[in-house]
């Protein structure tokens, strides 16, 4: 039943685009440039026949311009950003895999008790996390508050190894879990916000692609090993590992900021 409720549930978001109307703006804009970008690479490829030479020139403008155009115009600051975004949700990520165990195993919560807590309370935590991330990032600006979200995700994991030290008290787990995913809003909305930024308004969807797979996968990686740090050294010692993690994060955007009036000129002209 659960399963059905949930397939119903995506329905809505199926209907809604089937339903929805395209949004009255230059939506042939970013086609039509990279129309014009496979016509100029198959054109440069005219040695080979003609089929092959514009299957090469678009390979090339649609597949492998995107990467082409980031790194190109970010140059040695690419590698910097890739790792950033890599990293930024590393310590949330490999810690969330042993949440549940911790609740249930370690701490003894009851299901329903962990289901109201983090699933229902937490749920409107990490939407009104959201909501205060973007007042925030629209007053501040979005590096400042990238720089809150990542320190604000590291300190909200050393917050599980206080809720470590305590019998079971579903109040403190409800405040511990309310942090968690209050900063987790804060910290996801300042990501989606400033990765957004950095994308061209031709290559949007490749680009964020890149973004998003680099954005989870070191995390849920590393948290495939997270059993056997916590069979080895217990949960304390687990989520105070999971908090420094997020160091590496802090440093990388204190760099970025650095760097900030370099990546502004560098940011492509959204139209």
């Amino acid at each position: 039943v659960s399963y059905q409720v949930m397939a119903a549930l995506v329905g809505v978001g199926v209907l809604t685009v089937l339903v929805a109307r395209e949004p009255e703006v230059n939506h042939f804009a970013a086609a039509e440039d990279i129309a014009e970008k496979v016509q100029e690479e198959a054109a440069r490829r005219g040695h080979l026949p003609p089929r092959l030479a514009k299957l090469a020139g678009w390979f090339y403008a649609a597949v492998a311009g995107p990467f082409v155009d980031f790194f190109r115009r970010y140059k040695e600051l690419a590698i910097v950003i890739l790792v950033l975004v890599a990293v930024y949700r590393i310590s949330d990520i490999a810690m969330g895999v042993m949440a549940n165990p911790f609740y249930l195993d370690f701490m003894g919560f009851s299901k329903t008790q962990v289901a109201d807590v983090t699933k229902v309370f937490g749920f409107f935590m990490t939407i009104l996390g959201s909501m205060v991330g973007g007042v925030l990032v629209v007053r501040y600006g979005v590096r400042r508050i990238l720089l809150a979200g990542a320190i604000m995700t590291a300190a909200t994991n050393l917050l599980f190894v206080v809720l470590a030290q305590y019998p079971p008290d579903i109040k403190l787990l409800a405040l511990v879990v309310s942090a968690d995913n209050l900063s987790g809003g804060i910290a996801n909305v300042a990501l989606i916000a400033w990765l957004s930024s950095m994308t061209s308004a031709s290559f949007t969807a490749t680009q964020y692609a890149l973004f998003s797979s680099l954005m989870t996968l070191p995390g849920k990686f590393l948290g495939g090993f997270s059993g056997i740090v916590v069979a080895d050294f217990g949960y304390a010692q687990f989520f105070l590992v999971a908090g420094v993690m997020g160091v590496p994060a802090i440093l990388l955007v204190l760099y970025i900021m650095r760097h900030g009036r370099r990546l502004d000129a560098l940011a492509p002209v959204k139209g």
